[in-house]
């Protein structure tokens, strides 16, 4: 440490001397997040592989800077944000992991991993390597050469997929852009992958940096009341409506808003439905709980989102599948209330927006609507319809015959008498997805962790160590398809290197089933969807390959359990759920075409059919699709 005269005051500005790498790990490791009086570390450990466009510079710097900085070793750069993302999500956005790469492919291969984290507004700090700043030789290896522009590098590519993004090509640079990044990570409104890229000389170069850049930072995470104006329509709307409904999407989770949402629907009679992301915002068995809405939402919460009158959407981005492709809100005098802390996603379906923090709003509306219930009669209505679709529930997870082999409900089935509030499901692509939001009976507010926003095939596995890690002694199942399972096992090593006890789920059904199903009914006939061998006429028509994920899992350091039947499934899910070590059960699920699965879709979802074709289903399909598209309607 050293003193160096201040510029106008006469005063000494203690300085000290570090790399760049040094002092921005130096600076993350004293960032902190506070809300409601709980503090968090901002950045609680970084994620690397290291290469020669970071071993010298943050490799060197984790290194140096031992406990004050954890460091998790990653097997593949897309997983490691994976992983990243779902500690955050499990943290409520309040703790976040940085993630280091090299230059050229390292640095690419975070991009998935940066959209999944920006499209769900899910916090995460990228550190890529960059080619040098000072170009000592044009071009050094890796480097993206672009005729019309010196400074593009491939790190350019991580620009539309982050909420932040700057390049460090001079030490002192880092101090703007380092406040600027933590700004944006702890930011609820704004937050998403954040990137600093890192030209490898500056990462190396030394500083004398002010001794106050590494002072202890809090950010403080903001819950924004709403307008009292905004909030006077908002109570005019919901005393004025006849069958509202209130849409629960992620943003109730973030915002730590259960308990409000349920002292919300208990004084008032409302009923929730829950997007993906708010599925669990009020447990299964709450009176008011009418489980996933839209097109893979169940019976109930689809017929009261067709004569609703008023949707009250807290925390949602109404995507797609959540409005049905915009034909679910049906009654022609339907308005929308949308409690947002962003007002880009509050005013969309031209509603009446309430911009505010989540738990706030709900509890700012709760008291201003004392005394307000819905007309008597509608509780009655749809705590019936209610249990009319847990009756159907409970039929697609029976099985009659223990020794068949189980189809994918009984699956969730088998687990669904397993489970207390502890657990934790991760999953996000296949057919998964369709059937937990429609029969998964969710038990905490945490226990369902489907990321649907960006659906990524591969995001399982990791996420289920980010989120062990963020939660300690609480079952994580990662529950995948063959499909998604060769996507994105690698993170596998890394729970039996640090031995975290996730539970693995693989569901083989040789192929692509999600995507099969829907090829089917626009037309396509399953083309290019199961994994099989080639027939005589060249199609994937014949035998299953002969793949054992099984042994993939074993050779990568996990306990495996095989279950060829229903009974041997219950029971290697009971000794995996009690297992001290990361453990797999694997079980080949029965196909559609012999069992019968989940009810169908419960809504429309608009996958655009060829308009013109000589196969009868395409041209049936196309049938279809414009009777169903007519009904589509925008809200103005």
């Amino acid at each position: 440490m050293s003193g160096t005269p201040g510029a106008a005051t006469g005063r000494t500005t203690r300085t000290r001397r570090l790399t760049t790498a040094q002092a921005l790990v130096a600076f993350l490791a004293r960032q902190y997040t506070e809300r409601d009086g709980a503090r968090h570390r901002l950045i609680a450990a970084t994620w690397g592989i290291f290469g020669h466009g970071n071993v010298a510079g943050i490799g060197q710097a984790l290194l140096e800077s031992g406990p004050e900085m954890p460091y998790l070793q990653g097997r593949n750069e897309q997983a490691m944000v994976h992983a990243a993302v779902g500690h955050a999500r499990q943290t409520g956005r309040l703790s976040a992991h940085a993630v280091t790469t090299s230059i050229g492919p390292g640095a690419t291969n975070l991009v998935t991993g940066a959209a999944l984290a920006t499209v769900n507004r899910l916090p995460v700090l990228l550190l890529p390597g960059d080619t040098f700043a000072t170009r000592p030789a044009d071009p050094v290896l890796q480097q993206l050469e672009v005729p019309y522009a010196g400074d593009v590098s491939v790190n350019d590519t991580l620009r539309p997929v982050s909420r932040y993004f700057d390049r460090i090509t001079r030490p002192e640079a880092l101090i703007p852009a380092a406040l600027a990044a933590m700004r944006v990570l702890a930011d609820p409104a704004d937050t998403g992958a954040v990137t600093l890229a890192l030209p490898q000389d500056v990462q190396a170069e030394a500083y004398d940096w002010p001794e106050e850049f590494f002072a202890e930072r809090l950010w403080h995470v903001r819950r924004p009341a709403p307008d009292p104006r905004e909030t006077a329509e908002a109570v005019r709307l919901v005393r004025a409506a006849r069958r509202p409904l209130l849409v629960a999407g992620g943003g109730v989770r973030h915002s730590g808003a259960g308990v409000a949402l349920r002292a919300f629907a208990e004084a008032t009679g409302i009923p929730v439905a829950a997007t993906q992301a708010g599925k669990g915002a009020l447990p299964y068995d709450h009176p008011a709980d009418l489980g996933g809405i839209g097109h893979t939402g169940t019976a109930a919460a689809n017929h009261l989102a067709r004569t609703a009158d008023l949707v009250i959407g807290v925390g949602t981005r109404y995507t797609d599948f959540t409005t049905a492709s915009g034909t679910l809100f049906a009654d022609p005098a339907v308005r929308f209330l949308n409690v947002n802390i962003t007002g880009f996603d509050a005013h969309k379906l031209a509603a009446h927006p309430l911009v505010a923090d989540a738990r706030t709003a709900l509890e700012t509306l709760t008291g201003e609507l004392r005394g307000h219930r819905v007309p008597a009669g509608y509780p009655e209505e749809y705590t019936g319809l209610k249990a009319d679709w847990e009756a159907r529930v409970t039929a697609a997870y029976t099985a009659a015959d223990e020794t068949a082999r189980p189809t994918q409900p009984q699956v969730l089935g088998l687990l669904d008498t397993l489970v207390t509030g502890d657990d934790i499901l991760i999953n996000a692509a296949g057919s998964l997805p369709g059937d937990l939001h429609r029969l998964w009976r969710t038990r905490s507010g945490d226990q369902y962790h489907v990321e649907y926003g960006y659906s990524c095939m591969g995001y399982e596995i990791p996420a289920a160590v980010g989120v062990a890690i963020a939660a300690p002694g609480r079952p994580v199942w990662a529950l995948v398809g063959d499909g998604t399972y060769l996507m994105n096992p690698t993170e596998l090593v890394t729970a039996v290197q640090e031995n975290l006890p996730v539970k693995l789920v693989i569901l083989q059904n040789h192929g692509y089933a999600s995507i099969g199903g829907l090829s089917e009914t626009v037309g396509g006939e399953r083309y290019g969807t199961a994994y099989r061998h080639r027939a005589a006429d060249s199609t994937f028509t014949g035998d299953p390959l002969p793949v054992d994920l099984a042994a993939n899992a074993a050779s990568l350091g996990m306990r495996v359990l095989r279950a060829h039947t229903i009974r041997d499934l219950r029971e290697a899910l009971a000794e995996a759920r009690a297992s001290t070590v990361p453990t797999c059960v694997y079980t080949e699920t029965a196909t559609a075409d012999t069992v019968s699965g989940a009810p169908g879709a419960q809504a429309w979802w608009d996958v655009p059919v060829a308009e013109t074709a000589t196969r009868p289903p395409a041209v049936r399909a196309r049938q279809e699709y414009d009777r169903r598209v007519a009904a589509r309607r925008r809200h103005l």
